[in-house]
């Protein structure tokens, strides 16, 4: 691998130079524009906060691993970030290559090191880029441990102490050891089904791909090679993004396609039809088959703006289900407290307290792969029996890239008590835990999702997401449309 040496500094300063724009932290780490807000000065900035978080509240002589991903200058920002921890004293494991995050959270486990940090913004378009945080247990930093760095970082600290090593290691083969070991690949090539593997040019490039080949399993690969300009997507498995997934799935006559993000914790899938499968049909049919097939003890966590179907399959074998806000570190925080079978997110991230507190699309595909196999059924039919049994639910997103003021507003406005209607649906209820849900009078046709609807304003740019489900798509679509009408109708 190549890597650039960047000089760290004048090793007498205590000090970063003065900051020139705000870092902020949102739910899982620092993300920003490159060349703007995203440069070698921040970086080093929020490496310098890690590092003296790692000497106050752990022990720093079992390092931290740095990894990164196939976005534009991410092997140049994993060296400036390792530079600055190891000049503080903390030995260093650089990964050699562009490595799927929960790849660097597993080897964080594994070696027993203080921490991890991840250069990446996931699924970001192509000109973000960004820094994660993993904590010594090998998942997303807690919101305390998030707390405290974001406070090193705004304090502008950059530790210095006795140099210590940077090594470069692999980190690729111990991480898909680990996670072959919870899904039946015999079982999964022995039932002939055919995949279709999209790393969207992510860092989990030729991994899933190569652990199909090396287990005679069909499949057909796409979007592996590296490309920073991330063409014509944003890395993020969703629609419209899956496009390209959903003609191959179609064309190769594949019985599911599965397609990881930019660096590779998220999940996304589609079925033999070439329809698309959100992360929350995914995690319902992972739910199902782990309680009615693998019966793995633990309870159930998701996040607030999911699917209402996993409380009704948690219900059905009486296990508890917990509700937190939005962000894969409320989940990892829980699964320190308690056991938890599984723990979900809106976005694709899902994770198992038996292996990691970590969200991970890679080892997601393979027991989805693994689902099908042992139920001898194609994605979409697994979707379909489960919309049967439980009640069709629909669900749907929109990003509004709005000013702050009109953000703030909407925000407002849906809070008041004044507001009780939403288009032509009365408001029954709110709920305040992240963001503001309104759980609407509409149709459940008949044993359907009870239809809500969630605004929620991104605390790190001018965006407000709103999200939506109902018993019909048809449903779905038009609460997103009266909501949008009534943030725009400031």
């Amino acid at each position: 691998m190549e890597t650039q040496t960047i000089p760290v500094g004048d090793p007498s300063t205590a000090k970063s130079q003065e900051p020139t724009a705000a870092v902020k932290f949102g739910t899982d780490g620092w993300r920003a524009v490159i060349a703007d807000d995203f440069t070698f000065d921040n970086v080093r900035r929020v490496a310098g906060a890690i590092a003296s978080y790692v000497l106050k509240h752990e022990d720093p002589t079992r390092g931290v691993v740095v990894g990164y991903d196939t976005r534009f200058g991410s092997p140049g920002f994993a060296r400036a970030a390792a530079e600055v921890l190891a000049g503080a004293g903390i030995p260093m494991k650089l990964s050699s290559d562009y490595a799927p995050t929960p790849a660097i959270s597993y080897a964080v486990k594994n070696t027993g090191a203080a921490g991890g940090v991840v250069i990446t913004s996931s699924h970001n378009p192509w000109n973000w880029n960004g820094v994660k945080f993993k904590a010594r247990f090998g998942g997303s930093a807690t919101p305390a441990i998030m707390k405290i760095i974001e406070q090193e970082t705004a304090a502008g600290v950059i530790p210095k102490g006795k140099q210590a090593s940077i090594e470069e290691v692999e980190l690729k083969a111990a991480y898909v050891q680990a996670i072959c070991g919870f899904a039946d690949l015999k079982l999964i090539a022995k039932a002939r089904f055919k995949f279709a593997v999209d790393s969207m040019y992510g860092s989990g490039r030729g991994v899933l791909a190569k652990i199909f080949e090396d287990s005679g399993i069909d499949f057909v690969a796409i979007r592996q090679e590296i490309n920073p300009l991330f063409p014509g997507i944003n890395p993020e498995p969703i629609m419209p993004h899956v496009r390209m997934l959903q003609e191959t799935v179609v064309r190769e006559r594949c019985h599911a396609g599965f397609a990881t993000d930019g660096d590779a914790d998220r999940i996304g899938a589609v079925a033999e039809d070439g329809s698309f499968v959100d992360s929350h049909k995914i995690f319902s049919v992972l739910l199902d088959w782990l309680l009615r097939r693998k019966q793995w003890p633990g309870e159930v966590v998701r996040a607030f703006n999911t699917t209402r179907m996993l409380d009704r399959i948690a219900s059905k074998h009486g296990r508890k289900l917990n509700e937190c806000p939005i962000g894969f570190k409320y989940i990892a925080d829980l699964m320190m407290e308690r056991e938890i079978m599984i723990g979900g997110e809106e976005s694709g991230g899902i994770g198992y307290s038996r292996y990691l507190p970590e969200r991970d699309g890679i080892l997601n595909s393979l027991l989805l792969a693994n689902v099908m196999a042992e139920e001898q059924k194609p994605l979409g039919e697994l979707v379909a029996a489960l919309q049967k049994e439980f009640g069709p639910h629909y669900y749907g997103r929109r990003d509004l890239h709005i000013p702050e003021e009109l953000k703030r507003n909407a925000i407002s406005r849906a809070q008041s008590k004044e507001t009780r209607q939403l288009g032509k649906h009365a408001v029954l209820k709110k709920e305040h835990m992240d963001g503001i849900k309104f759980f609407l009078n509409a149709s459940t046709n008949g044993n359907g999702a009870e239809p809500w609807v969630l605004f929620r304003a991104s605390g790190t740019e001018p965006l407000l997401r709103i999200y939506a489900e109902a018993a019909s798509q048809e449903l779905v679509e038009e609460v997103l449309a009266s909501a949008e009408a009534f943030v725009q109708s400031a």
